[in-house]
């Protein structure tokens, strides 16, 4: 990422903060380079089992150019996407746990490794977030296996 791009990317996750200042701060003084953000505010998360989020996301990339920020865990055993907010509480589907308003998400600095989560596509500060519907439309063509769900 670009110095511009880091800094608007700064920018747009701190506005989900209660204290967009303090958040800055936590980010550039935390030796482990995370802040605790509130979901449903800005965006909400997705999360997939890393094994459906992985192939998911290669799909999302065939079919668009950029999507929106996902996140991975230590580990990579979970996979979080940054969907429009209010997605998580219409969302209806089984191994996807979604968080929304009255939840909060470890969010690494964007331009920085962080320990225990780390960005497999950072924000790129212009708000972009992934569409519910291509998701979906992802995570069933990533569960059909590599035949494209073909007679699956």
């Amino acid at each position: 990422m670009k110095g511009s791009e880091v800094g608007a990317a700064v920018e747009w996750l701190a506005s989900a903060a209660p204290d967009p200042v303090a958040c800055r701060w936590a980010w550039e003084r935390d030796p482990r380079g995370i802040a605790l953000l509130p979901a449903g505010r800005r965006w909400d998360v997705l999360i997939l089992p890393g094994e459906l989020g992985y192939p998911t996301l290669d799909v999302l990339t065939r079919l668009i150019d950029r999507p929106g920020p996902v996140l991975a865990d230590f580990g990579e055993s979970r996979m979080g996407f940054f969907v429009p907010p209010g997605t998580a509480a219409r969302w209806v589907g089984t191994g996807v746990r979604g968080a929304g308003r009255g939840t909060w998400i470890v969010v690494p600095h964007p331009g920085r490794a962080a320990g225990k989560v780390r960005w497999l596509v950072p924000p790129d500060g212009s708000g972009t977030l992934t569409d519910a519907a291509l998701l979906e439309l992802a995570m069933h063509e990533a569960a059909a296996g590599p035949t494209g769900g073909a007679g699956a």
